[in-house]
């Protein structure tokens, strides 16, 4: 256990034996556990009474801030009601009503929304879609998905197939879905270190999706799916024409696009959807953590028309046409929570407020360039990456100490490898963004 450690050391006497962790250390986090007791707008308090800033919207997602009393009265309102309500064969209208209010943000034509529960659940759903949608049509021969390298989408077994991050496939490579490959990443250190926004370098990296094309042949592809912005790699973002380039490929081929935009979706680059950032339309789009400021797990997808169209007018009368969906899917107090969180995103303004900051954000992090260990630096929107030099023999062990002394300084920043990352609720001031990265460059000069 290091210094660092050992100075940030919040252990209670809570019995932590029975909690099996989520991608955490388990036995490093229970030497030294970092306990959050509460939150408030653009701060957790942690069991021993400290301020922490929040630097990253909790995991990407409480993007209107924390303990909004709206979105708190409007789940209890809905709990005393009614707590569970099936949603096979049986339905509630505040379902409906939030399916409405998600699809007035989402790109024309992508009106037709299923829900889930997770990021991962709606990616698996999307998945299972696009092949419907062509099994519907009569080329049921189209199985095989295209992700990317360095892609996350999510931990179920169709995510962890199309994605690209090796720790998270190793373990179960022998049971990943067959007819699944890559996209190459678009980062490239030599040619796009330090791009403010889109790099100019990579379009054509898009086009090896032709290559794809010709290997396996279009009529046996069903689907690509790709971050818009790659997140929880390290906010790897696209090339300039790279994501509409994919577009063109796809309609020419018959291919279905599908953006997941778990981590983009609701205001993270200043608009509802990536897609409407780009201005790129895709067939399919996974939401989740913003959709409901992650009040209660929920997640959906949106489906275009033709999509949607094709699979439910193929059924026979009275058969069900999609064999897919979860006890929980539209949960009364998930949907109600979307609702009141919807209405917070347009009441404030706060897409618009994340479009005008991202400005600031875009100066203060890349202020940190020539700071110690500094090696490249990323952003888009609200959100960005810091990546570090490693130690040698010890990957990501510099950015760990990094995070670990960032949180004893009061601000809570994500790490992944040698990156940290940043995506702070939408509600964040500029003073706020100022307070961050001062903290993360009076880190880099304390780390070793």
């Amino acid at each position: 256990m290091n210094a660092i450690t050992e100075q940030i050391n919040l252990s209670t006497d809570l019995d932590m034996s029975n909690y099996w962790m989520p991608f955490t250390a388990n036995r490093q986090f229970k030497a030294a556990p970092r306990l959050l007791k509460s939150a408030k707008g653009m701060y957790y308090t942690t069991v021993d009474n400290r301020q922490i800033i929040d630097g990253c919207a909790g995991l990407w997602c409480v993007n209107a801030g924390h303990g909004r009393t709206e979105i708190i009265e409007a789940v209890h309102k809905q709990m005393t009601e009614m707590d569970f309500a099936p949603s096979f064969q049986m339905a509630h209208p505040i379902a409906f009503e939030a399916a409405t209010r998600v699809a007035e943000v989402m790109p024309a034509g992508l009106d037709r929304i299923f829900f889930s529960n997770s990021g991962s659940e709606a990616v698996d759903t999307a998945l299972k879609i696009a092949l419907a949608y062509h099994r519907a049509r009569g080329e049921g021969q189209r199985t095989r998905l295209i992700g990317r390298e360095r892609g996350y989408n999510g931990v179920g077994f169709g995510g962890i197939s199309v994605g690209g991050i090796m720790p998270n496939r190793k373990a179960f490579s022998g049971s990943l879905l067959t007819n699944v490959d890559h996209l190459p990443h678009t980062f490239n250190l030599e040619q796009a270190a330090f791009s403010h926004g889109q790099p100019q370098w990579g379009a054509h990296l898009a086009d090896e999706l032709e290559r794809l094309v010709t290997l396996h042949d279009a009529s046996t592809i069903a689907a690509v799916i790709v971050e818009p912005v790659s997140g929880s790699t390290g906010v790897l973002v696209p090339p300039q024409g790279y994501l509409q380039r994919l577009r063109e490929i796809c309609t020419k081929h018959g291919i279905l696009l599908i953006f997941d935009e778990v981590i983009t979706g609701f205001g993270r680059l200043g608009k509802a959807t990536a897609s409407e950032y780009f201005g790129v339309t895709p067939d399919l789009l996974t939401m989740a953590k913003a959709i409901n400021n992650a009040a209660i797990p929920m997640s959906a997808v949106a489906a275009s028309r033709h999509v949607h169209d094709a699979i439910v007018n193929s059924g026979a009368p009275n058969a069900i046409e999609l064999f897919h969906g979860y006890t929980y899917s539209a949960h009364p107090a998930a949907a109600a929570a979307c609702i009141a969180t919807q209405n917070i995103y347009r009441d404030e303004g706060l897409f618009e407020r994340a479009n005008k900051l991202s400005v600031k954000f875009e100066s203060a992090i890349h202020a940190l360039r020539g700071e110690p260990y500094v090696k490249d630096i990323r952003n888009l929107g609200l959100m960005g990456a810091v990546e570090l030099t490693s130690r040698d023999g010890a990957p990501g062990a510099r950015a760990y100490d990094a995070f670990l002394k960032c949180f004893e300084k009061g601000v809570m920043v994500r790490f992944t490898g040698d990156i940290l990352a940043f995506s702070p609720p939408l509600i964040v001031s500029e003073a706020q963004i100022d307070e961050i990265f001062a903290i993360v460059k009076s880190t880099l000069h304390e780390i070793s």
